[in-house]
């Protein structure tokens, strides 16, 4: 009777630390997500905005907070974050008046800083979707289903999970080097000086379908009724096209090709991914070696080992 007792005592025992250390799991899973949580709010939080009536007044900022090319050359990468509101109309006609370097710098910092940002949000969606997929009852996880229709691999009638589609989403959850954006941005959009781009604030050159886009001048009858992807900022068309390349099956290669570089633990490059895309433009392989060539001439290999600092947002709206 009493080794009975004893084992009942050791089995209360037992089942109390279990208890126990499964509370403080919890507690330590919501820590450590409200600090992730903290850490971001503060990064999101807005510090300065700054009016700007020309190009000249970008480059006095950009002066003002180091994030100038002397830094970037002599090894500092990191970038401040820096969202522009809009593409003011007057850089179409600025952009044609200033030497094509200066107008590469302004550009390329701009859209550089709004697509680090664009992948710190993926990147936590990323952590996230790792942690939450270690979990147990995974099949019913509501986060993880709200993320599988975010990234079109569930539908809303989706009731449950499975390891399969865990396995595809995340590969689509998952960031793209800055050079390849870049190169991609400057090609689709004229270093921001297209049509679209000034209309639109469209970076990249997204078709739509729904009819709330903007008309190209002539239309290939061949496509059907398109036009092209409108946008309230340049921040929403980045990550328009982030998420573009990340469900879009003509963009599979690209995101198979960066599955396995995570695999072998081999650092992503714009350079690699870039023979992926073939499908973008109907230019096909010439497509891929003018991105190349963007990305070789104006050395944004650079540009992938680039950070954030770790401040607030600037943000800079046109007047």
């Amino acid at each position: 009777m009493n080794d009975m007792h004893m084992r009942i005592s050791k089995l209360a025992v037992s089942m109390q630390f279990l208890t126990a250390a499964k509370i403080i799991l919890v507690s330590l899973t919501w820590l450590l997500a409200s600090c992730s949580d903290s850490v971001k709010s503060l990064n999101d939080t807005v510090i300065r905005t700054v009016e700007t009536g020309s190009y000249s007044e970008v480059l006095d900022l950009f002066n003002e907070v180091g994030y100038t090319a002397e830094r970037w050359q002599s090894g500092i990468r990191e970038v401040p974050r820096i969202e522009i509101l809009r593409i003011p109309p007057r850089w179409q006609e600025q952009a044609q008046q200033i030497p094509l370097i200066e107008k590469k710098s302004i550009f390329f910092r701009l859209v550089g800083s709004g697509v680090l940002m664009a992948n710190e949000d993926i990147a936590a969606e990323r952590k996230r979707l790792l942690e939450e997929s270690a979990g147990e009852d995974i099949a019913h996880n509501e986060w993880l289903l709200g993320l599988a229709r975010k990234y079109r691999l569930a539908g809303e009638d989706t009731e449950a999970l499975d390891k399969e589609m865990l396995d595809r989403l995340l590969k689509r959850v998952d960031t793209v080097p800055v050079s390849l954006a870049l190169a991609q941005a400057a090609e689709e959009s004229g270093w921001g000086t297209s049509r679209f781009a000034v209309k639109g604030n469209s970076l990249f050159g997204q078709w739509d379908f729904s009819g709330g886009g903007i008309k190209p001048r002539s239309q290939r009858k061949h496509l059907g009724n398109y036009s092209v992807a409108a946008f309230d900022s340049p921040q929403d068309s980045i990550n328009a096209y982030m998420l573009n390349l990340n469900t879009h099956r003509a963009y599979q290669g690209l995101r198979d090709k960066r599955a396995e570089f995570r695999a072998q633990n081999k650092t992503l490059t714009g350079w690699e991914l870039a023979d992926t895309l073939e499908q973008y433009s109907e230019r096909g392989k010439e497509y891929v070696k003018g991105l190349r060539s963007m990305i070789k001439h104006n050395n944004l290999a650079e540009t992938d080992k680039a950070v954030l600092w770790e401040k607030g947002k600037i943000v800079i709206s046109p007047k």
